[in-house]
Formats: C-alpha cells, structure tokens, sequence
C-alpha cells in the first residue's frame, strides 16, 4: 500500500519467511506513509450514518507500533498477534496482555483477542507441544501433540480470552475444539506455502479444512454428500460435529455458549480494565469491575480457591476447592 521511494531492497535472505512482525525500518512494510491511506478510508465510512467498524490485520514489530493504526481517524481495532503467538505460560500471556493494553491507552482504542486464524496452527495442537507458541504462517517444528492435554489447555484459554476487556474473535471451528490436520495427503495441499519452501513446509492448510456440521461421514452437512469441499475432512471428526456437541453439555461448543452468555449477561465484563491481584507462579488471577474475578492455573500443580469467590463457570472438573492445572474459573468473589 506504500513504499519507500525508490524502492530499495528490504535485504532479506533467500527463503526468508513472512515475519512481518520482526521488520524495524522496512521498505515496504509498515512505512508511515500507509496512514494516509488508512485515514482517508475512514472518512469514507464516516460519511455512512449507522455504526462502521474497521478491522486492521496489521502485523508490525510490537503492539506500540500497532496503536499508529488505531489513531482516532485511522482504523477501529486491529488483531492481536503478540497475544495469539504467546506459548502456553503465565508470564508471556500476561506480558502479551500488558503491552497490549499500555501501548492503545494513549489512543483509546480497544484490545483485541484472538487464538487462532487462518494463518496458524490451531491453538488445541499447538498447545499440545512442548512448544506451545505460534509459528510463522504455518511454519511449525514436527513436533507430536498430546491432543488431550491441547483440550484441556485451550478450553482455559477460552474462559482468558473471554474474559479480557475488549473484543475477542473465534475462529471457525475454534468453537468445536477442531485439531489441525496434519495428515493431508501431499497432491491435495494448496497453500503456496509448500511450494514456496521447497515442499520443506505443508503450509497452513490443516487449519482451513472445512467445519463438519452434522452426520457420520464427510462432508458432514459441509456440502451435499458426494460433493467433496476444497480439503478433505478426517473421518474422526465426526466426533467434533456440530450436531454432536449441542448435544453434551460437556463439549466444547457448550462451554464456548455457556461462556458467551456469561460474558455478555455479567455487567463486571462490560466495564474497561483489569486489576491483577497476587498469585503462585504459573498462576494468572485478575478482577474486573465489582466482583468478577477470573484464575487460570498453567501451572503443572493444582492451586487453592479458599476465599477467591462463589464459582460461576470452570473450563473443566474443579474438585472442592482445588483449581487443577491447566483450568480455568470465574468467580463472582463477593460470594464464597
């Protein structure tokens, strides 16, 4: 959208990947002549009468950079890279989540969350690894995931990120608690990502495999059967349907549905900010407006509750008192 005169190389290496979120002084990417641009689309949707909002997919080298977007005449709201890339650990989330929240207070401009997207590994595999962050568009090690415990982690991640003040994105599919399909037979693979690297990176192809709706076998009320969508679904997915998981209230469309009615009945949710309150290491605990208190336990040990509060939800089994690792609760701590 702009470029720097003359047009200078960027001096990548060769087969450098897209990490836009690395490039300090690039000739091409986020040079601030782009606002310009940005701010005479804002008056254009300014002149409509009802409510506008744009979103910028705007992957800059840090979340200071990223509030240049969300100037009070450029864009409304902007994705949250730092936050979905951060690996499954209490000190980079809450870093992610503080950065964030400094650098768009001085330009008033609500945060974003988000975990996954078309472009990355779906959060349930990526957090099954040893190495729980985000990789570039799909440039992941090989490394095996424990499902089970990626299930566990991202139904926790589901009540944070529920939980934060500003607006939170689900990705399709995130809702279902979809793995990333890393089986994809080669001659179906589509992204150019494959090429690009010499067929050394299968892409970001596993996350963009079509959403099973209903039935036992694909398409899985994807499309009328016989009718193959553009990737094909695994047979074991119909597990994950959708028809499938309304029905148990211990799936997770149930809990992202129980959470979304939360989150939009509880007035604490509708106010701005957080306060951060002590907890054990590996612990995140913060309150929100009078009495909504949130505690995840990333930790590998399970962390007391006496006196946080009366639970409202839990993102699995609480026992007693005792939050177990890997879970999230709210809590209304006026009550206990």
């Amino acid at each position: 959208m702009a470029k720097v005169p003359g047009l200078p190389d960027a001096g990548h290496a060769p087969g450098a990947l897209f990490e836009s979120h690395r490039w300090v002084g690039s000739p091409h990417w986020d040079v601030d002549a782009v606002h310009d641009i940005l701010r005479r689309w804002r008056k254009v949707a300014d002149e409509y009468p009802g409510d506008r909002m744009f979103v910028t997919e705007a992957v800059v080298a840090g979340a200071h950079r990223l509030a240049r977007y969300l100037r009070a005449d450029e864009m409304h709201t902007a994705f949250n890279f730092d936050y979905l890339k951060a690996p499954w650990d209490a000190n980079a989330l809450r870093s992610a989540i503080d950065s964030t929240l400094s650098a768009l207070a001085p330009v008033e401009a609500p945060a974003t969350w988000v975990l996954s997207t078309h472009d990355e590994t779906r959060h349930v595999t990526r957090y099954g690894r040893r190495h729980s962050g985000a990789a570039t568009m799909g440039f992941d090690t090989a490394e095996a995931s424990d499902l089970s415990l990626g299930v566990r982690r991202a139904r926790a991640a589901a009540l944070l990120t529920l939980a934060l003040p500003g607006t939170a994105y689900i990705y399709q599919g995130e809702e279902l608690g979809l793995p990333e399909v890393e089986d994809l037979p080669e001659e179906l693979l589509q992204d150019p990502t494959w090429e690009r690297s010499g067929r050394t990176a299968r892409g970001r192809d596993g996350c963009r495999v079509p959403l099973p709706w209903a039935g036992q076998h694909p398409p899985f009320g994807f499309s009328p059967p016989g009718v193959d969508p553009w990737l094909p679904q695994p047979q074991q997915w119909a597990q994950f349907s959708a028809q499938v998981q309304q029905q148990d209230p211990r799936s997770m469309l149930s809990l992202y549905r129980a959470v979304l009615h939360l989150r939009r009945s509880l007035p604490d949710l509708h106010v701005p900010g957080l306060t951060w309150r002590p907890a054990a290491a590996g612990v995140l605990t913060f309150d929100r407006g009078e009495s909504f208190r949130c505690v995840v336990n990333l930790s590998d040990r399970p962390v007391s509750l006496v006196g946080a509060g009366r639970p409202l939800i839990a993102s699995g089994f609480v026992d007693g008192d005792q939050l177990p690792p890997d879970t999230s609760v709210w809590l209304d701590r006026n009550i206990g």
